[in-house]
């Protein structure tokens, strides 16, 4: 994988409001799926941002009584301290009200025009406001929107269209040939059945009722609406049809797109088309992620159960934030958020299982060799294979489940480990071999514990790097050639001259479970 190219992008988020953790969920997924790339020796790069224009914006802005593009500036600092706060690590932050973007979208609806894939009519149909999407009348679901399920309004206006039908044919023999572009399969299904099997609406682009958006240079009384506009920012941030697309020719096509689940349809039909047209290369991947929901639904300010990632952050900390989020959500699935899941996993998953083992080992290292690790040893038992075999065959399952974006599971691969080194030091008693003065057995034993927690902190580090880094601190395998990922595969390593910290400190305090079942439905917001 040494420097091969990795692009990977999250969906640009509609800033109508505060982000909550469904939509942190989206962008720590991206932001894992990147640095795992990066850590295995990929030249990963991502790229994230905000979707600004549009009637939605407009109304916003109208009701706080400011202009579109103070509230869009505001929205896009909020969300880069967001992102900072969390750590991510993106390469770019695309905003559609940017020149740079406009430019060249007024470039790729020359092209479409030049190539006949637009033309001009009247639209009328059943539109969605907070969607911004207009409906035939067999798409409604009980007279509503099928997305979202809120009231929908009849309209007619001049508009653009662009030819979706002429790409049909070219589309279905695209998926026949493709079937795992996109997944989870089931998202793949969905818009087969419901869209491009009964067959294909031509797409109204532009919209004539407002004007928060980027005009048609050929028909300025025209604005684009949404989908040409939002889905060209994964070209246009690399500087397609710019002077320098040095960007583009280097990590182009994507790897894989991170989106909702609920606009699947937009990236599985009218991104293909969108890019057919202009004779680019596909991505290689969409990953429709499922939603974060509450056991009373979706998340949603009029049922007051938003929950804000600030918040749990600024008490629990940034890692049991990503943690969480990374090993609830399952592939292909909605996962509930409960504030005693929540509870639960930080007591149980990271303070007894990984903290306890770190700390058992640091104080036992002290104990016995004065801190040093051992270094060589003559005795390796069946006990010790039994550990570094079923190790090496997690991390291999790791792998897997990591290209298969199977992120939850990836993280359980490593919570097998955590078990196993725990069973290990009961398996072993370490305190019985220094009362019956078992040198070489000991040795080994606190060997394999610290080999066996410096591959775990590996394997932690594109999840919740902060704590990864502090147990590599506390066992003293900071340099770089602790770190790499080769050295995962076996348990060949030496340390020789590594001595751990003089006195371990916890990676996560235990909380009182009531309290903080109760702090958390107390910080839920409406």
């Amino acid at each position: 994988m040494e420097n091969e190219k990795f692009y990977v992008t999250t969906p640009i988020y509609y800033p109508n409001g505060k982000f909550h953790i469904g939509t942190a969920y989206a962008t720590t997924l991206a932001d894992t799926i990147k640095r795992y790339q990066k850590l295995r020796g990929a030249d990963a790069y991502l790229l994230t941002g905000l979707d600004e224009h549009g009637q939605k914006i407009q109304t916003v802005a109208q009701k706080r009584g400011i202009t579109e593009q103070q509230h869009v500036d505001e929205m896009a600092q909020a969300a880069k301290k967001l992102w900072n706060e969390m750590d991510i690590s993106y390469d770019d932050f695309i905003r559609t009200t940017e020149k740079r973007h406009e430019a060249i979208v007024d470039k790729i609806v020359e092209r479409f025009i030049e190539n006949g894939d637009i033309y001009k009519g009247q639209y009328e149909g059943w539109y969605c406001m907070p969607c911004e999407t207009y409906f035939t009348k067999m798409q409604l679901v009980d007279g509503k929107c099928p997305d979202c399920g809120r009231e929908v309004k009849l309209m007619k206006e001049e508009s653009y269209f662009f030819n979706m039908k002429k790409y049909q044919d070219w589309l279905i023999e695209f998926y026949e040939k493709n079937p795992e572009f996109i997944v989870p399969e089931s998202r793949k299904n969905e818009i087969f059945s419901n869209f491009i099997k009964p067959g294909l609406e031509d797409l109204c682009i532009s919209r004539t009722t407002f004007d928060w958006g980027i005009k048609m240079k050929n028909d300025p009384k025209h604005v684009l609406y949404v989908w040409v506009d939002a889905l060209t920012n994964y070209i246009t941030a690399l500087g397609y049809l710019s002077e320098d697309d040095t960007l583009f020719q280097k990590y182009w096509p994507a790897d894989v797109h991170i989106v909702g689940k609920e606009i699947i349809r937009f990236h599985g039909i009218y991104w293909p088309i969108f890019l057919k047209a202009l004779g680019l290369e596909m991505p290689k991947k969409i990953y429709a992620h499922s939603w974060l929901v509450m056991k009373d639904g979706k998340i949603s300010k009029s049922k007051g159960n938003v929950i804000y990632p600030e918040t749990l952050i600024e008490r629990y900390g940034l890692d049991v934030l990503k943690y969480y989020l990374l090993r609830t959500m399952q592939f292909g699935n909605d996962s509930i958020f409960t504030p005693e899941d929540f509870v639960d996993r930080y007591n149980f998953d990271l303070c007894n299982d990984l903290g306890n083992l770190l700390n058992r080992t640091i104080g036992m290292m002290n104990k016995y060799f004065e801190g040093w690790i051992p270094s060589g040893f003559e005795e390796k038992n069946e006990v010790d294979d039994a550990l570094e075999e079923f190790t090496i065959q997690a991390i291999q399952e790791f792998e897997k489940q990591m290209d298969d974006l199977h992120i939850a599971n990836a993280l359980e691969s490593v919570w097998k480990i955590i078990s196993r080194a725990n069973k290990y030091i009961d398996e072993t008693m370490p305190w019985v071999l220094a009362k019956e003065e078992k040198l070489e057995k000991l040795k080994s034993v606190m060997y394999h514990l610290a080999e066996t927690l410096r591959k775990i902190a590996i394997l932690l580090k594109p999840f919740i790097n902060g704590t990864a880094e502090n147990m590599l601190t506390q066992l003293n395998l900071t340099e770089e050639k602790w770190k790499s990922w080769d050295s995962l595969k076996t348990y060949q390593e030496k340390f020789e001259h590594v001595k751990v910290v003089p006195k371990g400190e916890p990676l996560f305090m235990r909380r009182e479970r009531e309290e903080e079942i109760e702090y958390i439905k107390n910080v839920m917001h409406g």
